[in-house]
């Protein structure tokens, strides 16, 4: 049961500093983070989109503690937009956005962080892409699916994201089935309580099908964020069982993970998307990703014996 560990990691700013000072760390972290700017992530995201591959950008960073670091945020998504605009790429190439970088954890950080994010929705629409509004802890999510029903007044096509550990997120999916919105589905990564989320893995991945069924069977547009081979199989199941076309649902996976596998998916003729993050602050990002999954902790611990 190392997952809650790490996440509590995630928040320590002592364990922040040991490992961001271990020399491995970087090679470890450029499998999942392959930048720091947008120059380094723009070869990236002609490469992957030049092997039949979509994306969905992220410029990492949560710990967001005033209002200019907010309009910081902003600003570098407003840039990844300009770079994206001669690519032509259209959807192939979105955004994912964590309100908390917009400030929602700020005073009347609901509204400030509706403020900063429309400006990025609007830049998108105007390039033929969107945004997708990432899931982050429970306590945000009122917000989050507040702001991601009134940008949808004017930008329909906005995304957001549920959670299938948590117990609530059968009715919010219900609810976005039948509005017909842009939902990807996840497991679930952040350390949440026994009262509001499932802490058994086969208690989650049991919700996660319940839910996945949901969104088949509703008007929506499924993505199926998971890397696991039987989740992968069943949604595909699901899929057909509901008529859909393969264009009307996507998987997604992390860049770095199981990079054979999205090939696989392209060139079977679905469409697959790689959530490409990039930024400076990718410390809790990173720590996440070890936490998801027991294999990638046992890389980053392999290579810290190896080369440290």
């Amino acid at each position: 049961m190392l997952g809650p560990v790490i996440l509590a990691a995630s928040r320590s700013d002592r364990m922040r500093r040991l490992i961001s000072a271990a020399p491995v760390t970087k090679q470890v972290v450029d499998r999942f983070i392959p930048g720091e700017t947008v120059d380094d992530v723009v070869p990236i995201i002609q490469d992957l989109t030049g092997k039949g591959l979509e994306l969905t950008m992220d410029v990492v960073g949560e710990d967001i503690t005033t209002p200019e670091q907010a309009a910081a945020a902003r600003d570098a998504y407003l840039e990844l937009i300009d770079r994206l605009e001669p690519l032509e790429l259209g959807t192939r190439a979105e955004m994912s956005v964590k309100l908390s970088m917009f400030g929602q954890a700020l005073e009347d950080g609901h509204e400030l962080a509706l403020k900063n994010v429309r400006p990025v929705v609007e830049a998108a629409a105007a390039i033929g892409t969107t945004v997708t509004l990432d899931a982050e802890d429970h306590t945000t999510l009122d917000s989050m699916f507040a702001i991601h029903e009134e940008l949808r007044k004017d930008f329909p096509q906005t995304g957001c994201v549920i959670q299938a550990y948590l117990f609530r997120t059968e009715a919010d999916a219900r609810r976005l089935a039948a509005s017909g919105s842009r939902v990807r589905i996840v497991k679930g990564a952040y350390k949440e309580p026994a009262s509001v989320a499932y802490q058994n893995k086969h208690e989650t991945d049991k919700a996660y099908v319940r839910i996945l069924r949901t969104l088949m069977e509703g008007e929506g547009y499924p993505m199926i964020g998971s890397h696991d081979p039987r989740l992968i199989s069943i949604a595909q199941e699901l899929a057909h069982r509901a008529g859909r076309k393969m264009d009307e649902y996507e998987f997604q996976m992390l860049y770095g993970i199981r990079s054979e596998e999205h090939l696989r998916l392209a060139a079977e003729g679905h469409r697959m998307r790689v959530y490409t993050a990039y930024g400076t602050d990718w410390y809790g990002y990173f720590m996440r990703r070890l936490a998801e999954k027991p294999a990638n902790l046992r890389f980053f611990v392999r290579s810290m014996v190896s080369k440290g």
